[in-house]
């Protein structure tokens, strides 16, 4: 069969990939070659729409404001009246740059460099003008002589050097996302899982045909989803699908030797995590909680939304035989994959407790 046309619209790098691909999507290996092939995806430095961005810019500006009332203020007294005059409109002012920065990142991401600076120190005097000017009559004794001068020209430096933190915080995450991005391919399903599961498969052929074909079906589908590019998120709901079809396949294998209990709330469906987040988690469960254990072990996922989040527990068993001590990659990767989508809304635990290793993961919604 003559291979399928290549749209000449798409970037080199692009069709040189799709003259590649069998049918079935990119795959890891056309995604590695992207990697290093393909420059990287639209970033904008204006990107800051995120909790972490929104607390450190707000705790800079206050900690600038109270250095400068250090040098000017009589005693504690005046310095605390100032600091507060400061705050009041510090506070609107920097919210009003983020929401702003935040609103425009895709127009200002596509200006050149200079423009850039350029809209970033205007925004910032802009907001400092309009905070000081409603603050101003409210209480014009904190505000000194020039309430609308002074404040103008700082938050003009301070957005100066708030862009310049951005600037270097995208280069500093762009390597980090690439070494992110390349230990989550490489971590995909082992190949031990294949074989295990390839076996357990031939020995059901005869004995229970209707099995086989039902792990094969759970096989193909959860490398369907290890070897496709699935973008940068997915659904919980997604992930916890592709988890069971992991341990159904898993749970043939060790029989009565594996306990598998699920507790999912269907009000975290919708949070987004990065792609194969829970595969490993339960996989190491497998590896290092029942493989080793002559009894077997348990596993428990559990869901809950609590407070506008999404809380992922799972739970397994350690049994007195030692396993073969991994290096903590897997959740390694997850924590780093999670920390570049979620930043500080993000929480990620593992630790061992009595008997049990519990992991828990804490996204917004």
């Amino acid at each position: 069969m003559p291979p399928a046309p290549v749209d000449e619209s798409l970037p080199a790098a692009h069709r040189h990939a799709a003259a590649r691909t069998t049918g079935f999507g990119t795959t890891v290996f056309d995604t590695l070659d992207s990697v290093r092939a393909l420059p990287p995806g639209p970033r904008s430095v204006f990107d800051v729409c995120h909790v972490g961005v929104v607390l450190r810019a707000a705790v800079f500006v206050h900690a600038a404001v109270a250095l400068g009332v250090a040098f000017v203020a009589r005693d504690t007294v005046d310095a605390l009246g100032r600091i507060a005059g400061g705050a009041g409109v510090a506070l609107p002012a920097v919210l009003m740059w983020l929401l702003a920065a935040c609103a425009l990142k895709g127009v200002l991401g596509r200006a050149p460099l200079a423009a850039q600076w350029a809209a970033a120190v205007a925004l910032g005097a802009g907001c400092a003008f309009v905070a000081a000017a409603l603050v101003g009559p409210l209480a014009p004794q904190l505000l000194g002589p020039q309430p609308l001068l002074a404040p103008t020209l700082a938050g003009a430096g301070l957005a100066a050097v708030v862009f310049h933190w951005l600037r270097l915080r995208e280069r500093a995450m762009l390597p980090a996302d690439t070494s992110a991005r390349l230990a989550e391919l490489q971590s995909r399903i082992r190949p031990h899982f294949l074989f295990n599961t390839l076996n357990t498969a031939l020995a059901l052929v005869r004995v229970d045909p209707a099995r086989a074909e039902g792990v094969l079906e759970d096989l193909a589908e959860l490398f369907r989803v290890a070897l496709t590019d699935t973008g940068t998120s997915v659904t919980l709901a997604e992930e916890v699908a592709l988890a069971q079809r992991y341990l159904a396949i898993e749970q043939i294998r060790f029989g009565e030797r594996l306990s598998v209990s699920w507790d999912l709330d269907p009000a975290t469906d919708a949070a987004r995590v990065p792609p194969l987040l829970l595969q490993p988690l339960v996989e190491n469960a497998v590896r290092h909680g029942v493989e080793p254990d002559a009894g077997g072990g348990t596993i428990r996922v559990r869901t809950r939304f609590q407070a506008g989040r999404a809380v992922i527990s799972i739970d397994n068993s350690v049994g007195a035989a030692p396993s073969e001590p991994g290096r903590g990659i897997a959740l390694k990767n997850v924590r780093d994959r999670l920390m570049l989508m979620h930043d500080v809304a993000m929480q990620f635990d593992a630790q061992r407790v009595g008997a049990l290793f519990k992991v828990r993961i804490v996204v917004p919604l």
